[in-house]
Protein backbone atom coordinates (compact mmCIF):
# COMPACT_ATOMS: atom_id res chain seq x y z
CA UNK A 1 0.00 0.00 0.00
CA UNK A 2 1.21 3.31 -0.91
CA UNK A 3 1.33 5.05 2.20
CA UNK A 4 0.58 8.74 1.60
CA UNK A 5 1.75 11.77 4.41
CA UNK A 6 -1.07 12.66 6.29
CA UNK A 7 -1.50 14.32 9.79
CA UNK A 8 -3.88 13.55 12.86
CA UNK A 9 -7.14 15.87 13.09
CA UNK A 10 -7.81 16.74 16.53
CA UNK A 11 -9.63 19.20 18.73
CA UNK A 12 -6.90 22.31 20.82
CA UNK A 13 -7.14 21.19 24.71
CA UNK A 14 -7.79 24.09 26.90
CA UNK A 15 -6.67 22.81 30.48
CA UNK A 16 -8.52 24.45 33.85
CA UNK A 17 -6.37 24.92 36.43
CA UNK A 18 -7.02 23.16 39.53
CA UNK A 19 -4.59 24.51 42.02
CA UNK A 20 -3.77 27.58 43.88
CA UNK A 21 -6.16 30.93 41.52
CA UNK A 22 -2.12 32.28 40.56
CA UNK A 23 -1.32 29.28 38.65
CA UNK A 24 -0.84 29.50 34.89
CA UNK A 25 -2.40 27.27 32.58
CA UNK A 26 -0.56 27.32 29.18
CA UNK A 27 -3.49 26.41 26.08
CA UNK A 28 -2.35 24.72 22.69
CA UNK A 29 -3.16 27.84 20.45
CA UNK A 30 -5.66 26.86 17.25
CA UNK A 31 -4.11 28.13 14.39
CA UNK A 32 -6.83 26.96 11.91
CA UNK A 33 -11.01 26.16 12.40
CA UNK A 34 -11.85 23.65 9.96
CA UNK A 35 -15.53 23.00 9.78
CA UNK A 36 -16.27 21.65 13.47
CA UNK A 37 -12.83 20.64 14.19
CA UNK A 38 -9.18 22.56 14.63
CA UNK A 39 -5.77 22.50 13.56
CA UNK A 40 -3.28 23.40 16.80
CA UNK A 41 -0.01 25.09 17.09
CA UNK A 42 1.68 21.88 18.33
CA UNK A 43 0.43 19.95 16.12
CA UNK A 44 1.66 22.49 13.13
CA UNK A 45 4.67 22.85 14.74
CA UNK A 46 5.29 18.59 14.67
CA UNK A 47 4.06 18.31 11.19
CA UNK A 48 6.89 21.05 10.00
CA UNK A 49 9.58 19.37 11.88
CA UNK A 50 8.78 15.96 10.19
CA UNK A 51 8.56 18.33 6.75
CA UNK A 52 11.71 19.57 7.40
CA UNK A 53 13.48 16.53 8.37
CA UNK A 54 12.56 14.89 5.20
CA UNK A 55 13.08 17.84 3.02
CA UNK A 56 16.73 18.26 4.18
CA UNK A 57 17.26 14.14 3.99
CA UNK A 58 16.64 15.02 0.61
CA UNK A 59 18.83 18.07 0.08
CA UNK A 60 15.88 20.15 -0.81
CA UNK A 61 16.39 23.67 0.09
CA UNK A 62 14.08 25.21 2.45
CA UNK A 63 11.50 27.73 1.91
CA UNK A 64 11.36 31.05 4.34
CA UNK A 65 10.12 29.62 7.77
CA UNK A 66 6.68 31.40 6.93
CA UNK A 67 6.10 30.19 3.55
CA UNK A 68 6.89 26.49 4.72
CA UNK A 69 4.46 27.04 8.07
CA UNK A 70 1.21 28.40 5.69
CA UNK A 71 2.17 25.68 3.08
CA UNK A 72 2.37 22.69 5.70
CA UNK A 73 -0.90 24.27 7.37
CA UNK A 74 -2.58 24.25 3.99
CA UNK A 75 -1.61 20.66 3.28
CA UNK A 76 -3.12 19.62 7.20
CA UNK A 77 -6.29 21.60 6.46
CA UNK A 78 -6.78 19.34 3.17
CA UNK A 79 -5.78 16.10 5.46
CA UNK A 80 -8.61 17.03 7.42
CA UNK A 81 -11.34 18.15 5.16
CA UNK A 82 -11.21 14.23 3.78
CA UNK A 83 -10.80 12.48 7.34
CA UNK A 84 -14.34 15.19 8.53
CA UNK A 85 -16.05 13.47 4.97
CA UNK A 86 -14.84 10.01 5.51
CA UNK A 87 -16.21 9.92 9.58
CA UNK A 88 -18.97 11.18 7.77
CA UNK A 89 -19.65 8.50 5.66
CA UNK A 90 -18.69 5.90 7.92
CA UNK A 91 -14.76 4.82 6.57
CA UNK A 92 -13.31 3.60 9.65
CA UNK A 93 -9.86 1.61 9.93
CA UNK A 94 -10.27 -0.24 13.26
CA UNK A 95 -7.35 -0.91 15.20
CA UNK A 96 -6.69 -4.67 13.90
CA UNK A 97 -6.45 -3.35 10.58
CA UNK A 98 -4.01 -0.60 11.68
CA UNK A 99 -1.35 -3.12 13.36
CA UNK A 100 -1.81 -4.95 10.00
CA UNK A 101 -0.52 -2.08 8.34
CA UNK A 102 2.29 -1.26 10.77
CA UNK A 103 3.30 -4.77 10.55
CA UNK A 104 3.63 -4.71 6.32
CA UNK A 105 5.51 -1.70 7.25
CA UNK A 106 8.00 -3.36 9.83
CA UNK A 107 8.54 -6.13 7.58
CA UNK A 108 9.10 -4.18 4.19
CA UNK A 109 12.14 -2.46 6.34
CA UNK A 110 13.08 -5.98 7.60
CA UNK A 111 12.21 -5.17 11.27
CA UNK A 112 10.48 -6.82 13.93
CA UNK A 113 7.48 -4.49 15.21
CA UNK A 114 9.69 -4.14 18.87
CA UNK A 115 13.23 -2.69 16.64
CA UNK A 116 10.43 -0.94 14.44
CA UNK A 117 9.17 1.05 17.04
CA UNK A 118 12.27 1.70 18.72
CA UNK A 119 13.77 3.32 15.89
CA UNK A 120 10.92 5.15 15.22
CA UNK A 121 10.99 6.65 18.67
CA UNK A 122 14.77 7.57 18.46
CA UNK A 123 13.98 9.62 15.68
CA UNK A 124 11.87 12.14 17.94
CA UNK A 125 8.54 10.58 17.16
CA UNK A 126 6.23 9.39 19.57
CA UNK A 127 4.50 5.77 18.46
CA UNK A 128 0.81 7.50 19.07
CA UNK A 129 1.39 10.07 16.64
CA UNK A 130 2.63 7.53 13.82
CA UNK A 131 0.00 5.12 14.63
CA UNK A 132 -2.74 8.09 13.94
CA UNK A 133 -0.84 9.44 10.86
CA UNK A 134 -0.90 5.84 9.22
CA UNK A 135 -4.85 5.55 10.53
CA UNK A 136 -5.26 8.77 8.76
CA UNK A 137 -3.67 7.57 5.68
CA UNK A 138 -5.33 4.53 5.13
CA UNK A 139 -8.59 6.27 5.63
CA UNK A 140 -7.87 8.92 2.97
CA UNK A 141 -6.65 6.18 0.71
CA UNK A 142 -9.95 4.39 0.92
CA UNK A 143 -11.68 7.55 0.62
CA UNK A 144 -10.31 8.62 -2.62
CA UNK A 145 -10.90 4.51 -3.52
CA UNK A 146 -14.64 5.14 -2.76
CA UNK A 147 -15.18 8.27 -3.97
CA UNK A 148 -12.93 8.39 -7.21
CA UNK A 149 -11.14 5.58 -8.32
CA UNK A 150 -14.18 3.15 -8.46
CA UNK A 151 -16.22 5.30 -10.52
CA UNK A 152 -13.48 5.56 -12.98
CA UNK A 153 -14.23 3.67 -16.33
CA UNK A 154 -11.66 2.72 -18.71
CA UNK A 155 -12.92 1.02 -22.28
CA UNK A 156 -11.23 -1.57 -24.07
CA UNK A 157 -11.78 0.65 -27.15
CA UNK A 158 -9.80 3.48 -25.12
CA UNK A 159 -7.27 1.00 -24.74
CA UNK A 160 -7.23 -0.48 -28.42
CA UNK A 161 -7.30 3.53 -29.25
CA UNK A 162 -4.15 4.39 -27.29
CA UNK A 163 -2.43 1.02 -29.04
CA UNK A 164 -2.98 1.86 -31.99
CA UNK A 165 -2.09 5.32 -31.68
CA UNK A 166 1.66 4.31 -30.29
CA UNK A 167 1.90 1.15 -32.67
CA UNK A 168 5.35 0.77 -33.37
CA UNK A 169 6.71 3.62 -30.53
CA UNK A 170 8.90 2.22 -27.14
CA UNK A 171 6.65 2.84 -24.51
CA UNK A 172 8.44 5.65 -22.61
CA UNK A 173 8.40 6.62 -19.01
CA UNK A 174 9.30 10.20 -17.58
CA UNK A 175 10.37 11.40 -14.16
CA UNK A 176 8.76 14.68 -13.51
CA UNK A 177 8.15 17.35 -10.87
CA UNK A 178 5.62 20.13 -10.34
CA UNK A 179 5.24 23.61 -9.65
CA UNK A 180 1.04 23.52 -9.71
CA UNK A 181 -1.08 26.77 -7.87
CA UNK A 182 -4.50 26.22 -7.88
CA UNK A 183 -7.60 28.00 -8.93
CA UNK A 184 -10.92 28.13 -6.59
CA UNK A 185 -14.11 27.26 -8.52
CA UNK A 186 -16.01 29.61 -9.72
CA UNK A 187 -12.74 31.83 -9.64
CA UNK A 188 -13.55 35.06 -10.54
CA UNK A 189 -11.09 37.29 -13.27
CA UNK A 190 -9.09 38.70 -10.46
CA UNK A 191 -8.65 35.68 -8.72
CA UNK A 192 -7.50 34.03 -12.07
CA UNK A 193 -4.90 36.86 -12.56
CA UNK A 194 -3.58 36.55 -8.96
CA UNK A 195 -3.19 32.78 -9.00
CA UNK A 196 -1.27 33.31 -12.50
CA UNK A 197 0.89 36.09 -11.23
CA UNK A 198 1.79 34.08 -8.49
CA UNK A 199 3.05 31.20 -10.90
CA UNK A 200 4.35 34.05 -13.13
CA UNK A 201 6.50 34.88 -9.74
CA UNK A 202 7.47 31.15 -9.55
CA UNK A 203 8.81 31.02 -12.68
CA UNK A 204 10.61 34.02 -12.56
CA UNK A 205 12.20 32.32 -9.55
CA UNK A 206 13.32 29.85 -11.76
CA UNK A 207 15.19 31.90 -13.90
CA UNK A 208 16.89 34.09 -11.46
CA UNK A 209 18.63 30.39 -10.61
CA UNK A 210 16.36 29.43 -7.69
CA UNK A 211 16.56 25.54 -7.21
CA UNK A 212 12.91 23.77 -8.74
CA UNK A 213 12.44 22.17 -5.26
CA UNK A 214 12.62 25.20 -3.23
CA UNK A 215 9.93 26.96 -5.65
CA UNK A 216 8.41 24.06 -5.32
CA UNK A 217 8.25 23.88 -1.89
CA UNK A 218 7.22 27.57 -1.45
CA UNK A 219 4.88 28.50 -4.51
CA UNK A 220 3.25 25.07 -5.37
CA UNK A 221 -0.72 24.20 -4.03
CA UNK A 222 -0.20 20.37 -5.16
CA UNK A 223 0.36 17.30 -2.35
CA UNK A 224 3.97 16.90 -3.24
CA UNK A 225 5.19 20.54 -2.75
CA UNK A 226 6.40 19.96 0.42
CA UNK A 227 8.80 17.09 -0.98
CA UNK A 228 10.21 19.15 -3.57
CA UNK A 229 7.60 18.91 -5.99
CA UNK A 230 8.82 15.42 -6.85
CA UNK A 231 5.82 13.39 -8.84
CA UNK A 232 8.24 10.10 -9.68
CA UNK A 233 8.04 8.13 -12.31
CA UNK A 234 5.08 8.42 -14.71
CA UNK A 235 4.10 6.02 -17.93
CA UNK A 236 3.31 7.78 -20.91
CA UNK A 237 -0.30 6.80 -21.18
CA UNK A 238 -1.09 8.26 -17.58
CA UNK A 239 -0.40 11.42 -19.50
CA UNK A 240 -2.48 13.82 -21.08
CA UNK A 241 -1.43 13.59 -24.87
CA UNK A 242 -0.85 17.42 -25.06
CA UNK A 243 1.79 16.95 -22.55
CA UNK A 244 3.54 14.08 -24.29
CA UNK A 245 3.88 16.10 -27.30
CA UNK A 246 5.98 18.73 -24.75
CA UNK A 247 8.09 16.11 -23.11
CA UNK A 248 9.04 14.61 -26.44
CA UNK A 249 10.57 18.23 -27.45
CA UNK A 250 12.72 18.61 -24.39
CA UNK A 251 15.85 17.61 -22.63
CA UNK A 252 16.45 16.68 -19.20
CA UNK A 253 16.37 19.13 -17.03
CA UNK A 254 14.26 21.84 -18.61
CA UNK A 255 11.07 23.34 -17.53
CA UNK A 256 7.79 23.82 -19.15
CA UNK A 257 6.03 26.94 -20.16
CA UNK A 258 3.09 28.13 -17.86
CA UNK A 259 0.49 25.29 -18.68
CA UNK A 260 -3.49 26.24 -18.00
CA UNK A 261 -5.45 23.30 -16.80
CA UNK A 262 -8.93 23.23 -15.16
CA UNK A 263 -7.93 22.89 -11.91
CA UNK A 264 -4.59 25.65 -12.01
CA UNK A 265 -2.10 26.48 -13.51
CA UNK A 266 1.14 24.40 -13.71
CA UNK A 267 5.19 23.92 -14.52
CA UNK A 268 6.73 20.26 -15.05
CA UNK A 269 10.51 19.65 -14.99
CA UNK A 270 11.65 16.91 -16.58
CA UNK A 271 13.60 15.31 -14.56
CA UNK A 272 14.79 11.82 -16.37
CA UNK A 273 13.17 9.85 -19.38
CA UNK A 274 13.21 6.15 -19.95
CA UNK A 275 12.12 3.71 -22.47
CA UNK A 276 10.88 0.95 -20.81
CA UNK A 277 11.13 -2.63 -21.78
CA UNK A 278 8.25 -4.31 -21.53
CA UNK A 279 8.84 -8.35 -22.49
CA UNK A 280 8.01 -10.35 -19.34
CA UNK A 281 7.38 -14.46 -18.72
CA UNK A 282 6.04 -15.06 -15.60
CA UNK A 283 5.21 -18.38 -13.42
CA UNK A 284 1.07 -18.09 -13.05
CA UNK A 285 -0.76 -19.94 -10.77
CA UNK A 286 -4.12 -21.57 -11.45
CA UNK A 287 -5.59 -21.38 -7.84
CA UNK A 288 -9.46 -21.90 -6.20
CA UNK A 289 -10.51 -20.18 -2.73
CA UNK A 290 -13.28 -20.00 -0.21
CA UNK A 291 -13.62 -16.76 1.23
CA UNK A 292 -15.62 -15.76 4.59
CA UNK A 293 -16.09 -12.06 5.07
CA UNK A 294 -15.49 -10.23 8.46
CA UNK A 295 -18.22 -7.15 9.44
CA UNK A 296 -19.83 -6.02 12.24
CA UNK A 297 -21.89 -8.93 12.33
CA UNK A 298 -19.39 -11.73 11.39
CA UNK A 299 -16.10 -11.38 13.76
CA UNK A 300 -12.73 -12.43 12.53
CA UNK A 301 -12.69 -14.92 15.51
CA UNK A 302 -16.39 -16.70 14.17
CA UNK A 303 -14.83 -16.45 10.62
CA UNK A 304 -11.59 -18.09 10.89
CA UNK A 305 -13.60 -20.87 13.04
CA UNK A 306 -16.40 -21.44 10.40
CA UNK A 307 -13.45 -21.76 7.93
CA UNK A 308 -11.53 -24.16 9.41
CA UNK A 309 -14.59 -26.26 10.03
CA UNK A 310 -14.50 -25.89 5.92
CA UNK A 311 -11.58 -27.17 5.97
CA UNK A 312 -11.31 -30.10 7.85
CA UNK A 313 -14.37 -30.83 5.64
CA UNK A 314 -11.88 -30.74 2.82
CA UNK A 315 -9.07 -32.50 3.70
CA UNK A 316 -11.30 -35.44 4.70
CA UNK A 317 -12.72 -35.94 1.48
CA UNK A 318 -15.18 -33.00 1.05
CA UNK A 319 -14.83 -31.26 -2.75
CA UNK A 320 -13.38 -27.86 -2.26
CA UNK A 321 -15.88 -26.86 -5.73
CA UNK A 322 -18.78 -28.05 -3.65
CA UNK A 323 -17.28 -26.56 -0.32
CA UNK A 324 -16.81 -23.41 -2.32
CA UNK A 325 -20.21 -22.86 -4.43
CA UNK A 326 -22.06 -23.53 -0.87
CA UNK A 327 -20.12 -21.28 1.45
CA UNK A 328 -17.98 -18.83 -0.07
CA UNK A 329 -18.94 -15.39 0.04
CA UNK A 330 -16.46 -14.48 -3.38
CA UNK A 331 -17.96 -13.60 -6.85
CA UNK A 332 -15.87 -16.58 -8.10
CA UNK A 333 -18.61 -19.17 -5.47
CA UNK A 334 -20.19 -20.23 -8.64
CA UNK A 335 -17.37 -21.37 -10.58
CA UNK A 336 -16.13 -23.65 -7.29
CA UNK A 337 -14.01 -20.41 -6.33
CA UNK A 338 -11.96 -20.75 -8.90
CA UNK A 339 -9.47 -17.70 -9.54
CA UNK A 340 -8.25 -19.23 -13.29
CA UNK A 341 -4.70 -18.39 -14.23
CA UNK A 342 -3.46 -15.56 -11.64
CA UNK A 343 -0.16 -13.23 -12.26
CA UNK A 344 2.21 -12.40 -9.88
CA UNK A 345 1.07 -9.27 -7.87
CA UNK A 346 -2.59 -9.54 -8.93
CA UNK A 347 -3.88 -10.30 -5.81
CA UNK A 348 -2.96 -8.89 -2.01
CA UNK A 349 0.43 -9.58 -0.62
CA UNK A 350 -1.15 -11.75 2.15
CA UNK A 351 -2.86 -13.98 -0.29
CA UNK A 352 -0.06 -14.22 -2.96
CA UNK A 353 2.50 -15.25 -0.19
CA UNK A 354 0.46 -18.08 1.16
CA UNK A 355 -0.47 -19.46 -2.49
CA UNK A 356 2.60 -19.53 -3.08
CA UNK A 357 4.04 -21.44 -0.51
CA UNK A 358 1.43 -23.90 -1.50
CA UNK A 359 2.10 -27.35 -3.62
CA UNK A 360 0.06 -27.97 -6.55
CA UNK A 361 -3.12 -30.25 -4.43
CA UNK A 362 -2.29 -28.36 -1.34
CA UNK A 363 -5.04 -26.32 1.28
CA UNK A 364 -3.77 -23.60 2.95
CA UNK A 365 -4.02 -22.92 6.07
CA UNK A 366 -6.83 -20.27 6.84
CA UNK A 367 -5.28 -17.01 5.09
CA UNK A 368 -5.92 -13.03 6.39
CA UNK A 369 -6.51 -10.19 4.05
CA UNK A 370 -8.00 -7.12 4.15
CA UNK A 371 -10.86 -8.96 2.31
CA UNK A 372 -11.58 -11.40 4.84
CA UNK A 373 -10.30 -14.93 5.71
CA UNK A 374 -9.82 -17.47 2.86
CA UNK A 375 -8.85 -21.14 1.95
CA UNK A 376 -6.52 -21.38 -0.91
CA UNK A 377 -5.74 -24.68 -3.01
CA UNK A 378 -3.18 -24.26 -5.99
CA UNK A 379 -4.34 -26.78 -8.87
CA UNK A 380 -0.95 -26.05 -11.12
CA UNK A 381 1.42 -23.76 -12.44
CA UNK A 382 2.99 -22.87 -15.62
CA UNK A 383 5.57 -20.38 -17.27
CA UNK A 384 3.67 -18.02 -19.28
CA UNK A 385 4.97 -14.95 -22.14
CA UNK A 386 2.20 -12.53 -21.29
CA UNK A 387 3.64 -9.42 -22.73
CA UNK A 388 0.95 -8.69 -24.65
CA UNK A 389 -1.54 -9.34 -22.13
CA UNK A 390 0.31 -7.20 -19.64
CA UNK A 391 0.68 -4.42 -22.08
CA UNK A 392 -2.94 -3.95 -22.18
CA UNK A 393 -3.26 -3.90 -18.00
CA UNK A 394 -0.60 -1.05 -17.73
CA UNK A 395 -1.79 0.26 -20.62
CA UNK A 396 -5.50 0.22 -19.12
CA UNK A 397 -3.73 1.42 -15.20
CA UNK A 398 -2.21 3.99 -16.97
CA UNK A 399 -5.31 5.93 -18.59
CA UNK A 400 -6.89 4.88 -15.47
CA UNK A 401 -4.60 6.66 -13.52
CA UNK A 402 -4.90 9.53 -15.67
CA UNK A 403 -8.65 10.55 -15.43
CA UNK A 404 -8.27 9.33 -11.67
CA UNK A 405 -5.74 12.03 -10.70
CA UNK A 406 -7.92 14.43 -12.89
CA UNK A 407 -11.18 13.76 -11.15
CA UNK A 408 -9.68 13.54 -7.84
CA UNK A 409 -7.58 16.89 -8.01
CA UNK A 410 -10.68 18.71 -8.81
CA UNK A 411 -12.79 16.98 -6.28
CA UNK A 412 -10.63 18.12 -3.51
CA UNK A 413 -10.55 21.31 -4.90
CA UNK A 414 -14.21 21.15 -4.81
CA UNK A 415 -14.59 20.05 -0.88
CA UNK A 416 -11.98 22.67 -0.22
CA UNK A 417 -14.59 25.62 -1.21
CA UNK A 418 -17.57 24.29 0.08
CA UNK A 419 -15.49 23.49 3.52
CA UNK A 420 -15.34 26.22 6.61
CA UNK A 421 -11.49 27.30 6.84
CA UNK A 422 -10.59 29.99 9.36
CA UNK A 423 -6.78 30.48 8.75
CA UNK A 424 -5.40 32.04 12.08
CA UNK A 425 -2.00 31.78 11.73
CA UNK A 426 -1.18 35.87 12.38
CA UNK A 427 -3.39 35.84 15.15
CA UNK A 428 -1.88 37.35 18.70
Amino acid sequence: MKLLQSVLPALALCLTALAAPAQVTTVDRVVAVVNRGAITEGELDARIASVKKNLQGKSVQLPPDDVLRQQVLERMVLDQIQIQYANQIGIRVDDAQLERAISRIAEQNKLSMAEFRGKLEASGMSWKAFREDIRNEITIARLREREIDNKVFVSENEVDDYLKLNAGKAEQEFQLSQIMVSIPENASADQIQARRARIVAARQELADGKAFSAVAASYSDGKEAISGGSLGWRQSGSLPPAMLQLLDKMQVGQVTEIIRSPIGFHMFRLDEKREANHREVVQQTHARHILIKTSELVSESDAHQKLQQLRDRIVAGASFAEVARGFSEDGSAANGGDLGWVNPGETVPEFEQAMNALKPGEVSAVVRSPFGVHLIQVLERRQQDVTEERERFRVRMALKQRKSDEAFDDWLRQARDRAYVNIRLNDD
